[in-house]
């Protein structure tokens, strides 16, 4: 393995994950769908890939994935949370932030 590699390698286990609140929308029936994620950066390539799978575990949003395709839904960030030291600080941040979003945007929960 050359040094460049073994670098870029240790470069991406090392960067930092930015946790946050996530929301999904359907452009055609203005259905929400709000989530939390630990790294905001790939959580929509995990949703889109279940989504067209067809085995996306929220019944709803798979329907309107299902009747308007990947064209009709968008993704959008909420609010990304600051860096906290421990999992559980943060796990119980994203919850509670959560909870906001959803009530704010009437949304359904992922």
């Amino acid at each position: 393995m050359s040094i460049d590699r073994k670098a870029a390698i240790a470069a991406y286990k090392e960067r930092k994950t930015i946790a946050g609140i996530f929301v999904v929308r359907c452009t055609a029936s203005g259905e929400a769908w709000v989530g939390q994620a630990p790294n905001l950066e790939t959580i929509q390539n995990r949703i889109w890939f279940s989504l067209r799978q067809g085995n996306h575990m929220c019944r709803s949003l798979q329907a309107a994935w299902n009747a308007h395709g990947e064209a009709g839904l968008t993704f959008g960030e909420c609010e990304r949370l600051e860096d906290e030291d421990t999992a559980y600080v943060r796990n119980a941040l994203l919850k509670e932030r959560m909870l906001h979003w959803q009530a704010e945007l009437k949304a359904e929960a992922i």
